[in-house]
């Protein structure tokens, strides 16, 4: 705040009953600015040249122009009810001028690097212990104050205060002088730069000196010696922090491989859990057979119905050679025929299309043209043999001719399950339960599956709205699957007991058309194992060459072929 030319403003009495303090006689004391603390101090600049001005800093500027007009001190409410304003317009004339505040460069800067303005403070506030930053010399208001200020001002003692004891001297004493402030070093930054500017700046009491009236200017105090150059230092490395804020986590794994629903470890553990558990439930169906079998009523019903019933009379006798070639035939098919069918159900993107000659509607994948013709020629292979069986009467060794055929077909599965296999004459007669197997495959699996077949087709036809509501299509994608999965299965059993029943004399009657009525009258005869051998090569080798390479010059004779 500022301080005013005529006499400092008189407040409440110290002591109850007393005079408004401080006594009317009391003249301000020189303002001066005050310190302001650094915290951490840095660098200290060189003592800074003081250029005394003649106008006053911003917000006292009005009042010194003021009171150099001779203005009275700016009076305020009265002391009590009715009285004059306080202080009374006598008590203060205006003697002298205000003092003038340097104008100060390199003017201290607070932490924030804001500039900060001066502080003027008030006679009536008790002194600072440490050395004032600097001391402005201010025009004699009152002789007392002005020669007091005059002698602190030229000499460049420390402004002393109140008494540390009641009555004593004010403190500290008048030969008290403020020590020179030392400089501390510089440091380099991490730039390779000082950093004396980026801390902010501080003067010593010796480096300012100036009067409000024109009179030389104070000596200033030999400035303090240079800080002598530090070494400079390598700029600080950034290291990276334990904590850097985001944890870091590894890079996520490619998920692997799948095979339909299942990894290959995971297909391998299937296999071999699937497997221990099959062997032991067969292991447990093999021993409870065994011993039921052993029971007295199980062992007359095996006498009874030994597995197999007597054939109609002029049943035929051995395999003819016809018969030998649609075997291999079917096998081949339906082998070929599976795969594809598989191809369909899981081609997402087919590699090629086939497109009619005739209809140029009719396009389908080049896949599903390889599975539709192959079922054509199954279809065909299948109808000259059914045709066959019933102009030779080789029917009556696949069609159940007896009732007995239920009880024998037990009979021959419970002989089966304790592997105490029926002895066997394919030769001459089936076993019930072949029998059954054989009558279901031909007769019921091979129709269903080649009328939902058909449904599904492009040769249905798309517009038969009563044949489409009579017959789903949804009904044969329902039933043509599963009668799939039934050939599967009985492949796989097939071969397994065909193999394991005398593959020789099993092999010699299907594919060598060798055999004879008498069971023990077998020989070993390999004819039949080789061209069952020849067979399966064929049947691999055009299941290799199933690709779209092969299949497009057979697929242009019966359309156009369009690759993706």
């Amino acid at each position: 705040m500022a301080t005013y030319a005529r006499s400092v403003r008189r407040g409440l009495p110290r002591a109850s009953g007393g005079d408004p303090w401080p006594p009317a006689g009391a003249a301000p004391a020189p303002a001066a600015v005050a310190p302001t603390p650094v915290d951490p101090p840095a660098t200290v600049d060189p003592p800074v040249s003081v250029q005394p001005t003649e106008t006053a800093p911003t917000g006292t500027a009005s009042m010194q122009n003021a009171s150099a007009r001779g203005a009275a001190t700016r009076r305020g409410l009265p002391r009590t009810p009715g009285g004059e304003a306080w202080p009374p317009a006598a008590s203060t004339a205006p003697d002298a001028a205000p003092p003038a505040v340097p104008a100060v460069e390199n003017a201290p800067r607070e932490a924030d690097g804001h500039g900060a303005d001066p502080v003027l403070v008030d006679a009536a506030e008790p002194a600072a212990s440490t050395p004032v930053a600097s001391t402005v010399a201010a025009s004699t208001v009152a002789a007392s104050a002005a020669a007091a200020s005059a002698d602190d001002a030229g000499s460049g003692a420390v402004r002393r205060g109140l008494p540390r004891a009641a009555g004593g001297d004010a403190w500290p004493p008048a030969e008290t002088t403020p020590a020179p402030r030392a400089t501390p070093p510089s440091r380099e930054t991490a730039r390779g730069g000082p950093d004396s500017g980026l801390a902010p700046q501080s003067r010593s009491a010796d480096a300012v000196s100036a009067s409000s009236e024109p009179k030389p200017a104070a000596p200033a105090a030999p400035a303090a010696a240079p800080a002598a150059p530090a070494t400079p230092r390598a700029p600080l490395a950034e290291r990276p922090l334990a904590h850097a804020g985001v944890a870091r986590r590894p890079a996520a794994k490619p998920d692997p491989a799948r095979i339909g629903p299942f990894t290959k470890v995971q297909w391998a553990g299937v296999v071999v859990l699937g497997g221990a558990a099959v062997l032991y439930v067969a292991a447990m169906a093999v021993l409870a057979v065994r011993w039921i079998l052993s029971l007295e009523p199980l062992q007359d019903f095996l006498t009874t119905y030994p597995g197999e019933y007597h054939l109609p009379e002029g049943a035929p006798v051995g395999f003819p050679v016809w018969l030998n070639w649609s075997h291999f035939l079917n096998a081949f098919f339906i082998v070929l025929i599976i795969r594809t069918g598989l191809q369909v159900r899981s081609e997402k993107r087919p590699a090629a299309f086939w497109i009619s000659k005739k209809d140029r509607k009719r396009r389908m994948s080049l896949t599903l043209w390889l599975h539709q013709a192959l079922d054509v020629l199954w279809l065909a292979n299948g109808v000259i043999f059914v045709v066959l069986l019933f102009v030779t009467g080789q029917w009556m060794r696949v069609i159940p001719t007896s009732w007995e055929v239920f009880p024998n077909a037990v009979s021959a599965a419970l002989q089966y399950v304790s592997l105490d296999w029926p002895t066997e004459n394919g030769w001459v007669n089936y076993n019930a339960l072949q029998q059954l197997a054989y009558f279901a495959t031909i007769f019921i699996a091979a129709p269903l599956a080649a009328i939902t077949g058909y449904r599904m087709s492009a040769v249905w036809p798309k517009q038969a709205t009563t044949l489409n509501r009579i017959y789903p299509v949804e009904w044969a994608r329902k039933i043509h699957f599963p009668t799939m999965l039934y050939f599967v299965l009985f492949i796989v059993v097939h071969v397994a007991l065909v193999l394991s029943t005398g593959a020789l004399r099993n092999l010699g009657h299907m594919y060598a058309a060798t055999g004879s009525t008498d069971p023990e009258a077998y020989a070993d005869n390999w004819t039949g194992f080789w061209l069952f051998a020849l067979s399966i090569a064929v049947t691999v080798a055009a299941y290799v060459a199933m690709r779209p390479l092969v299949v497009a010059p057979i697929a242009r004779l019966f359309g156009e072929v369009k690759s993706r």
